[in-house]
């Protein structure tokens, strides 16, 4: 018979003593960590919950990110805009209050005032959140702008603003200062006084006629192409205080009027004109007193609805379509004119190649059909004039700057911002109004076609070697606001872009800009005159303009992103602290339970370490008797 040792077939103790170890151990971790396991494997049948778990938190972390950046942009471009706000605002006040006294660089501290607000303003526009333009559009890595001096003052080869109000100054006063009109009588008519018009694009526009003149006198409103008027006094004199008034419309849109008075006091008071022996002595007074009357308008409000002009057509980029000079097919040949016939045969004023019915000229994808007679819609009779199918051009394209044709050459305009596209289906007909089928057109700032200017007779396009183009960022197709977008949910996407040429930026910087830039001789007698006509325009043009943006449109927009952002963080918050709670029961452990676990198992342990030391130290001679 064998005695087995404790070391053999009791090594099971052993491995017990292990395991409850090993089990020590992993608490020990578990207190420590706060995890039930460092490994997902350690983690049992809800590892994959777990990990599902930890994605979704890991995606609202990154639009948690998302949100700050945005948040942060979003802060900036506020600022930006509320300061613009405050710009439009401080010289709509300077426009208002200061007085008119010129410095001796011909400007009043109000147009001070605006020089600085448009250097501010303008910085302003160039903003950036870190490395991003805010105003810039697609073109987050460029600035919005040029800088404020080389808007006004341009550049060595690109003229800015300044040099365009110079140039349209000289073209809406014309050769004579009269605005582009003229005050005459017909051959061997000596009690009529017409007033026409130049046919050009500038100076004042005859609106209409309003008289109180007795004695048979008859007046014919404003008509024809260019417009004229006329007041025929007849064969009796009108009578003390009778009244006659001219209505004009002016380049920036505004109105003014000269009314005169008839009066026997000599010399006659101002605004008025003397009734003479005659008629024929009247009208001749009538005539020399409208004459100086519109002198004075031309170097007074004239002068500042130019300015407000220029500056339109330099921050408002137009389409602009110059056709060559054509001739008619008369006897002998002269350039077309607005009068001249769309078709017709030779020897007549029409042109060279007549336009026939089912014949279209599409104008932006909209075409205009010719038809033998009756044309509505978008139609025009093949029978009508040059001037009927320019307007038509206009209403399709929308443009506020009406075609203009001089000495046969066209020019189209587009709307403001928009491109200007032409094609016909008759090429030869289209070629015989000098412009080239499927020509194409971008938007680009109006000046002046000249010198000369005082006798100009179109608005050209200018082109980036000669005029300062002032917005430099990105000009795309769709809206500015969708130029940057950021995703701060899943399902939610907040639009945040800009662009510096919209139209309530654009329009703030081209009236202070305006104001701005303007200067006025002080030697001349009608300057006060010319000062309050330009304060008084840009105090108007920064009221609120109805149906048109405003910046408190733009900080509504933004608002509601950041509306949209706050709610999205929110949600995203409670659902991340749900999200946790979650995956610490997955994950974690209760450390109360597992220190109790600990100390059970560390009383096990020593209990089996003191059982096994005791049974390891067991020998057959205790057990043997003592001889």
């Amino acid at each position: 018979m064998s005695i087995d040792g404790v070391s053999g077939r009791t090594s099971y103790i052993g491995t017990t003593i292990l395991n409850l170890r090993n089990q020590l151990n992993d608490l020990t971790t578990q207190l420590a960590t706060g995890k039930v396991s460092t490994t997902y494997a350690g983690q049992g049948l809800d590892r994959g919950f777990a990990l599902s778990l930890r994605a979704q938190i890991s995606g609202i972390n990154a639009f948690s990110d998302t949100a700050t950046n945005l948040n942060t942009r979003l802060s900036v471009a506020n600022l930006t805009l509320q300061g613009l706000s405050d710009v439009g605002t401080q010289v709509k006040n300077a426009a208002t209050t200061a007085t008119l006294t010129l410095n001796d660089s011909g400007q009043t501290s109000g147009q001070i005032t605006a020089q600085a607000a448009f250097a501010n303003a303008v910085a302003m526009l160039n903003s950036q959140s870190g490395d991003r333009y805010l105003f810039s559009g697609r073109a987050m890595d460029t600035p919005a702008t040029v800088s404020a001096d080389t808007m006004l003052k341009g550049t060595a080869t690109q003229a800015g603003l300044t040099q365009l109000i110079n140039e349209r100054k000289q073209a809406d006063q014309g050769a004579g200062m009269m605005g582009r009109l003229s005050v005459s009588s017909p051959p061997a008519t000596t009690t009529v006084t017409s007033i026409a018009e130049d046919g050009s694009p500038f100076g004042l526009k005859l609106l209409s006629v309003q008289s109180s003149l007795t004695g048979g006198a008859t007046v014919t409103q404003p008509t024809g192409t260019p417009k004229s008027a006329s007041v025929d006094l007849g064969a009796v004199n009108p009578k003390d205080g009778d009244k006659i008034k001219f209505n004009f419309t002016l380049p920036d849109g505004t109105t003014e009027a000269i009314e005169l008075t008839a009066t026997t006091t000599n010399p006659p008071p101002a605004g008025s004109f003397l009734i003479g022996a005659d008629t024929a002595a009247t009208t001749a007074n009538l005539q020399s007193r409208l004459t100086s009357s519109i002198k004075t308008l031309s170097d007074t409000p004239l002068v500042a609805a130019s300015a407000v002009a220029a500056s339109n057509n330099f921050f408002n980029p137009v389409a602009t379509v110059s056709g060559a000079a054509v001739n008619n097919q008369n006897t002998p040949p002269a350039p077309i004119s607005g009068a001249t016939a769309l078709s017709g045969t030779a020897g007549t004023d029409s042109l060279s190649t007549s336009f026939a019915a089912g014949d279209t000229i599409t104008v932006n994808g909209t075409p205009i059909t010719f038809v033998a007679s009756g044309a509505t819609g978008n139609q025009v009779n093949v029978t009508d004039s040059v001037q009927t199918l320019m307007a038509k051009i206009d209403q399709i394209s929308g443009t506020k700057n009406p075609s203009t044709i001089s000495n046969g050459a066209i020019t189209l305009h587009g709307a403001d911002g928009e491109s200007l596209s032409i094609s016909s289906s008759n090429t030869a007909a289209l070629g015989a109004l000098g412009i080239a089928n499927n020509t194409t057109a971008a938007p680009a700032p109006l000046r002046v076609g000249g010198p000369p200017f005082d006798t100009a007779t179109n608005l050209v396009a200018g082109t980036p070697g000669n005029t300062v183009y002032w917005y430099t960022g990105e000009n795309g197709p769709g809206s500015a606001r969708g130029t940057a977008v950021a995703q701060v949910d899943q399902s939610i996407t907040v639009q945040y872009g800009a662009r510096a040429n919209e139209q309530a930026f654009r329009y703030l910087l081209q009236n202070v800009a305006v104001y701005a830039a303007v200067t006025t001789n002080a030697s001349n007698p009608n300057a006060s005159a010319q000062v309050t006509a330009l304060a008084q325009r840009v105090s108007g043009n920064l009221a609120p303009q109805n149906g048109q943006q405003q910046i408190q449109d733009v900080q509504a927009e933004f608002a509601g992103a950041q509306t949209a952002t706050k709610a999205a963080t929110d949600r995203q918050t409670q659902l991340k602290g749900m999200a946790e709670t979650m995956l610490d029961s997955v994950e974690g452990v209760n450390q109360d339970e597992v220190a109790t676990k600990i100390l059970a198992l560390q009383t096990s342990l020593q209990a089996s370490y003191q059982t096994t030391s005791m049974l390891y130290q067991t020998t057959l001679l205790k057990y043997l008797p003592i001889s």
